[in-house]
C-alpha cells in the first residue's frame, strides 16, 4: 500500500469549504431535505479562487449522475465522445465507467446535485446507459439553462444555494409526478457501500428476485451491469482512503477487499489511469473534492456517522 504523504492542497488556491487535517479539498457538501432523499443523493457547492492564469489538470470519477450548473471558469472535459469545453453552463453528467479528465482554467464554482440510482428513469430525464462518461446541456433533457443558472442570486451562501436547488427539483417531481426510484436500485446503493466484494447472485437470493431481472434493473438505474458496479465501489473506496477523505478505521477492511498488491494496482490502474502510488503522489484537488462528497453520504448511509455529523477526516 502506498504510504508517502500526500501533497498539500495548492496554496495558491483558496476553497470556500475548507480543507481536510492534511490539506486536501473539501467543498460545501449535505445531504437532502428528507422529503427529496429518495431521489436526490447530495447537493454541492464548490467554490474556489485561483490566479487568473492558474489551469487545473485533474479529474473526476462519479458513482451516480449529477446534475451540475458550472458558474464560473473555463472548464474542459475528455468525455467519451471527445473533448468538451464550456464556460457558464447547466449540464447533466451520467455517471462513470472510469476516471474523466477535468481542466479548469481561473477561479472557478461548481455548484450541483448527485442523483440517486432510478432517478432519471422516474423523472423521464433519459436512458442512464447512454450517458455513462457523457455530459449533455441539460436543455437536451427538457429542461432549460436558464432557468438552472437563475437559481443562484449572487452574493448568496452555499446554503442558499441549495435551498435553491432543492425547490427547484420539488417542482420538477411535482410537475411529473415521478413515483420513487425502485426499491431495488436503493437496496444496491446501499449494498455497494457497505461490501462491494458481495456476489449478485447472493444479493438476488437474498432479495428473493430473480437474478436476471435484478441485472436488468440495475443496468437501466445505475447505468452499468451489477459486477461493474461493485468493483467500482470498491475502486472509489480505496480512492478516498488514497485521498485521506475516508475513515482511517476501515482502511485495513478496505485493503482486504483486494485478493493482493497486485490486484489492486492492476485494477486501480485500469479504472484511473495511474497506480495508487502515483495517486497519492500527484495533486488531485477536483477528484479528492468528488470522492469527500460521496465519502461522506457513504458513511452517513451505513449509519458509521449521523447525517450532517462530524466526518473522520475533518
Amino acid at each position: 500500500m502506498p504510504n508517502r504523504a500526500r501533497p498539500a492542497f495548492d496554496r495558491s488556491l483558496a476553497s470556500s469549504g475548507g480543507a481536510t487535517r492534511d490539506g486536501q479539498p473539501i467543498s460545501y457538501n449535505r445531504a437532502p431535505a428528507p422529503d427529496l432523499a429518495p431521489w436526490i443523493a447530495r447537493l454541492y457547492v464548490t467554490d474556489v479562487d485561483a490566479p487568473a492564469d492558474y489551469r487545473l489538470e485533474c479529474g473526476l470519477f462519479c458513482d451516480t449522475a449529477f446534475l451540475r450548473v458550472q458558474l464560473r471558469g473555463d472548464w474542459a472535459a475528455q468525455t467519451a465522445d471527445g473533448e468538451r469545453q464550456m464556460g457558464r453552463a447547466a449540464l447533466f453528467f451520467g455517471p462513470n465507467a472510469r476516471r474523466m479528465g477535468i481542466a479548469v482554467s481561473g477561479s472557478f464554482t461548481s455548484v450541483g446535485m448527485a442523483l440517486r440510482p432510478g432517478t432519471c428513469h422516474v423523472l423521464g430525464l433519459s436512458r442512464l446507459p447512454d450517458h455513462v462518461d457523457r455530459l449533455v446541456d441539460v436543455d437536451t433533457l427538457g429542461q432549460s439553462t436558464a432557468e438552472w443558472l437563475a437559481l443562484f442570486k449572487p452574493g448568496a451562501s452555499p446554503e442558499e444555494w441549495c435551498l435553491a436547488m432543492e425547490r427547484h427539483m420539488r417542482d420538477l417531481i411535482a410537475k411529473r409526478r415521478a413515483l420513487e426510484p425502485d426499491p431495488v436500485s436503493t437496496r444496491f446503493e446501499a449494498a455497494a457501500f457497505t461490501d462491494p466484494t458481495t456476489s449478485i447472485a447472493a444479493l438476488a437470493r437474498d432479495w428473493a428476485i430473480d437474478q436476471r431481472r435484478l441485472e436488468r434493473i440495475v443496468r437501466r438505474d445505475f447505468g452499468m451491469a451489477p459486477k461493474q458496479v461493485l468493483r467500482r465501489a470498491r475502486a472509489l473506496d480505496m480512492a478516498s482512503h488514497l485521498r485521506g477523505v475516508a475513515d482511517q478505521d476501515e482502511a485495513e477492511a478496505l485493503a482486504l477487499r483486494y485478493y493482493d498488491q497486485s490486484h489492486l494496482i492492476r485494477e486501480f490502474t485500469e479504472l484511473f489511469g495511474m497506480s495508487p502510488r502515483q495517486f497519492v503522489e500527484t495533486p488531485q484537488p477536483l477528484i479528492t473534492l468528488a470522492l469527500e462528497t460521496r465519502q461522506a453520504r457513504r458513511l452517513e448511509t451505513i449509519d458509521r456517522i449521523a447525517p450532517g455529523g462530524i466526518r473522520p477526516w475533518q
